[in-house]
C-alpha cells in the first residue's frame, strides 16, 4: 500500500509493541501490549498492533499513523529494568544501538519514513533496558517486574495525547 507523502500523519492514535518472545528480554513489546490489552480499555481511535519482527511490513502502518508509540526493549546501556523514553528527535541516536535483529528492519523503515516526511511528528519510544537478550520464552525477573510501570508510562502518554483509557480489573497474577 502507497502511502501519500502529502498527508502524514492523518490516521489513528498506533501503538505498537516489538520484538522476538523467543528472545528473553526482546519480547517485551510484545509482552506489554499484551499487558496493556488486559489490563485498559483503549478508545477506537487508539490502534493496538502486535509489531512483532515484522520490518519493513510496518511502514504502511507507521506512515499512516497520526501519532506513535513503539514499545520495545531498548538498549541504552543502562542498568537491566530502566525505564527508556525516546521522543522522536533522539531516535537516530537509538537505532545505532542493536538489541535485536528486528530493530536493523525497524531503524530502516523508520529512516524511509522520515527520507519521505510520513514519520509521526508525535513518535515515541517506550521500553525497558533489557537484562538479557537469548534463546528463552521469558521475561527475566526484572523486567517482568517492571512491566506494570512500563504499560502505565505508555497509559499515560495516550492519555497526555488526549485519550482517555479506562482500567480494568487485571486478570494476571
Amino acid at each position: 500500500m502507497w502511502t501519500n507523502p502529502t498527508r502524514p500523519g492523518t490516521g489513528p492514535t498506533v501503538v505498537i509493541g516489538l520484538g522476538n518472545p523467543l528472545m528473553g528480554d526482546d519480547g517485551l513489546g510484545l509482552a506489554a501490549l499484551a499487558r496493556l490489552s488486559e489490563d485498559w480499555t483503549v478508545p477506537p481511535e487508539v490502534e493496538l498492533v502486535d509489531g512483532g519482527t515484522w520490518g519493513m511490513n510496518l511502514l504502511p502502518l507507521i506512515e499512516d499513523a497520526g501519532r506513535l508509540i513503539l514499545i520495545d526493549a531498548v538498549n541504552v546501556g543502562a542498568a537491566p529494568g530502566a525505564r527508556v523514553v525516546l521522543e522522536r528527535r533522539e531516535l537516530p541516536r537509538f537505532f545505532t544501538l542493536k538489541v535485536s535483529p528486528h530493530q536493523i528492519d525497524l531503524r530502516d523503515v523508520l529512516a524511509l519514513a522520515e527520507l519521505r516526511g510520513t514519520l509521526p511528528q508525535a513518535t515515541v519510544v517506550i521500553g525497558l533496558q533489557p537484562g538479557r537478550v537469548e534463546l528463552s520464552n521469558e521475561l527475566s525477573d526484572v523486567l517482568r517486574c517492571g512491566l506494570d510501570e512500563l504499560v502505565a508510562d505508555v497509559v499515560r502518554q495516550l492519555e497526555a495525547w488526549g485519550h482517555r483509557c479506562a482500567a480494568r480489573a487485571p486478570i494476571h497474577a
